[in-house]
C-alpha cells in the first residue's frame, strides 16, 4: 500500500530547478527530472513526495509530456533510464512513495502501470489523481478499465478531495482518443458538487473546465444576475461572453437599465458589444449612439445603427470628431469605415499630430481609404514611435515602386530594429534579387525575431529554386549583373552558419544559374 502522512513538507530545490527546466524544455531537461524524483524518492521523505506531486500537477502539460517520456522508456541502454526501472521495481515492496507510483503509472509495460494503478487505488492521495487520470485513457484495457472504475469511485465518494486535482488534467486527456470517459466523470461530478466546491475548482480550473462549470450551471438556472456580473470579469473571453449575454438578456427581459450601463462601460469589447445590443433593444438609441467613436469596430457598428434609428448621420458625426480638437483613435477608424477617399484630407493633419496613436491612426485610415499622400507618409518612416513607422511602412508597401529605391536600404542599416523591420517590408514587394540581398543581410540580425523572419524568407526562396513536379511554378529567374551576382554570392557563403549547407548550396546553384 502506498505510504502517506498529512503534513505539508517542502520541494526540494532540485526538483524546483529540474521542473523549471523541463517546462518546455529537451528529452535531457526530462531525464533530468526523473533522476530528482527518483531522488525524491529515495529520501523517503513523504511529504516531500507528495509537495513534488502538487508542483509537477501545477504544471498539467509538463505533466503529459512526462508520461509519453516515460512510457517510451527505450528498452535498451545506453538510452534506457535506470531511474524509471528502479521506480518500477519499487512497486513490490511492502510500502512505497507517491512518486515511485506517479512514475510507475507510466511505465511502458502495460502490466507494471496495471499494478501501479491498483497499488494506487489501494490507498490512493489526492495528489496521484492526475496520474489516475492520464490512465483513464491508456490503450491497454485492463489498465484503462481499472484507472476508470477507480477514478469514478474516488469522484462519486471523495469529490472534495479528488474533484480539484483531476480537473486539469482532464482538460488535457480529453483530446486523446480514450479520453471521453474522464471528462464526462468529472463534468458529472462538477455537475453535482456544492456550488463552494464548484467555485473552488473554477479558480484554478483551465478555461475549457471553466466553460464547462458556467454552461452547467447557466443550464441548470443555479446563477443569479450577480453571479452572471462576477463571471464577467473571467480572464477567459468565451466565459465573459457568454456570462454578458446572459446578463444582458435577463436585464432586457427585467429592464434592469443600471446592469446594462455596466456592462457597456466594461473594458472589453465584446461586453460592451452586449451590454449596448441590450441598451439597444430596450430604445435607448441616444445612449448607444454616443459609443460611435468606440475603439473597437463592433461597438461602432452596433452605435452607428442606434444613431441610424436616432436619425443622425454617422458620416457627418465622424467628420466632426476628426476635425474637433481632440479627434479620438475610434473616431478615425469609424470615418474610414463609412467615408469614401474624398474624406482623405481630413486626416492629414493627424500626420503631424503630437499623439502618436493619432498618427498611427491617420496613416492606417488612408490606408484603408485608398488614398496615401506618399510625401506626408514617407517622413513618418523615421517616426520616434514604433507604432507609427509599422502603420507607414505597411501602407506603402503596396506602393514601393513610387518610392525613392535608395529609402528601404537606407532603412535596413539603420540602427533601430522597427526601422529595418519597416525596410524589409518594403522590399517584400520587389523582385527576387532584392530580396534576397534584404534576407542576406538581415539573417544575423541583432533582433532575433526579424532574423528569423529573414532566415524563413530565404528558406522559402531556396526551396522555389527546386522544381519536383511538372505541375509546380518555375523557380524564379535573377537580372543580375556581373558585379551584383558576384555580391550575392559572398553575402550567401558569409551566412552558412545561420542557414545551413543545404540552403546555402540552393541559393548558391540559383545564383550562378541566374
Amino acid at each position: 500500500m502506498i505510504e502517506a502522512r498529512s503534513a505539508a513538507g517542502a520541494v526540494p530545490p532540485a526538483v524546483t530547478e529540474a521542473v523549471a527546466a523541463a517546462v518546455g524544455g529537451k528529452p535531457d531537461d526530462l531525464r533530468r527530472l526523473l533522476t530528482a524524483l527518483s531522488a525524491v524518492d529515495a529520501g523517503g521523505d513523504v511529504d516531500a513526495a507528495r509537495a513534488t506531486l502538487r508542483l509537477l500537477a501545477g504544471q498539467p502539460r509538463l505533466l503529459t509530456r512526462l508520461d509519453e517520456h516515460v512510457r517510451w522508456n527505450p528498452w535498451r541502454p545506453p538510452y534506457r533510464s535506470s531511474d524509471v526501472d528502479r521506480l518500477a521495481a519499487a512497486l513490490t515492496r511492502p510500502t512505497v512513495g507517491p512518486v515511485a507510483v506517479a512514475v510507475a503509472a507510466s511505465h511502458p509495460d502495460g502490466r507494471i502501470r496495471e499494478r501501479a494503478v491498483r497499488v494506487l487505488l489501494s490507498r490512493p492521495v489526492p495528489e496521484l489523481t492526475p496520474f489516475l487520470v492520464l490512465r483513464t485513457a491508456d490503450w491497454v484495457r485492463p489498465v484503462r478499465d481499472a484507472a476508470r472504475a477507480g477514478l469514478a469511485l474516488l469522484l462519486a465518494d471523495e469529490p472534495a478531495a479528488y474533484l480539484p486535482a483531476a480537473v486539469p488534467a482532464t482538460a488535457l486527456v480529453s483530446v486523446r482518443s480514450r479520453g471521453g470517459f474522464a471528462v464526462q466523470q468529472v463534468t458529472a461530478a462538477l455537475q453535482a458538487a456544492p456550488a463552494r466546491l464548484r467555485a473552488e475548482v473554477a479558480r484554478s480550473a483551465p478555461a475549457a473546465q471553466r466553460r464547462a462549470l458556467f454552461d452547467l450551471d447557466l443550464a441548470h438556472a443555479r446563477m443569479r444576475l450577480d453571479d452572471m456580473l462576477a463571471a464577467v470579469t473571467d480572464r477567459d473571453v468565451r466565459v465573459r461572453a457568454r456570462a454578458a449575454e446572459a446578463a444582458a438578456r435577463e436585464a432586457v427581459w427585467t429592464g434592469r437599465l443600471p446592469v446594462l450601463h455596466r456592462l457597456a462601460g466594461n473594458r472589453h469589447a465584446e461586453v460592451r458589444a452586449l451590454g449596448l445590443t441590450g441598451l439597444l433593444r430596450l430604445g435607448r438609441h441616444a445612449e448607444v449612439a454616443a459609443f460611435l467613436d468606440d475603439r473597437h469596430q463592433l461597438v461602432r457598428a452596433i452605435a452607428r445603427e442606434a444613431a441610424r434609428r436616432e436619425g443622425t448621420d454617422a458620416p457627418a458625426a465622424y467628420r466632426a470628431m476628426v476635425t474637433g480638437g481632440t479627434p479620438s483613435v475610434g473616431a478615425v477608424a469609424g470615418l474610414t469605415e463609412v467615408g469614401d477617399p474624398s474624406d482623405a484630407p481630413l486626416l492629414h493633419p493627424l500626420l503631424v499630430h503630437p499623439d502618436p496613436r493619432l498618427r498611427a491612426a491617420g496613416v492606417r485610415g488612408l490606408a484603408q481609404l485608398g488614398a496615401v499622400p506618399v510625401p506626408l507618409v514617407v517622413p513618418l518612416l523615421r517616426d520616434p514611435a514604433a507604432g507609427v513607422v509599422r502603420e507607414a511602412a505597411t501602407a506603402l508597401r503596396p506602393i514601393s515602386g513610387a518610392l525613392p529605391p535608395e529609402l528601404p536600404w537606407a532603412l535596413l542599416a539603420d540602427e533601430r530594429v522597427e526601422l529595418r523591420r519597416a525596410g524589409y517590408r518594403l522590399l517584400g514587394t520587389r523582385p527576387p534579387a532584392l530580396r534576397l540581398r534584404a534576407g542576406l543581410l538581415l539573417v544575423e540580425d541583432p533582433d532575433p525575431r526579424l532574423a528569423e523572419r529573414a532566415r524563413a524568407d530565404l528558406t522559402g526562396l531556396a526551396r522555389a529554386t527546386v522544381r519536383t513536379y511538372r505541375w509546380e511554378p518555375s523557380p524564379p529567374e535573377l537580372e543580375l549583373t556581373v558585379q551584383s551576382r558576384a555580391e550575392l554570392l559572398r553575402l550567401t557563403a558569409a551566412v552558412e552558419p545561420a542557414l545551413g549547407a543545404q540552403i546555402i548550396e540552393r541559393l548558391t546553384e540559383w545564383l550562378h544559374r541566374g
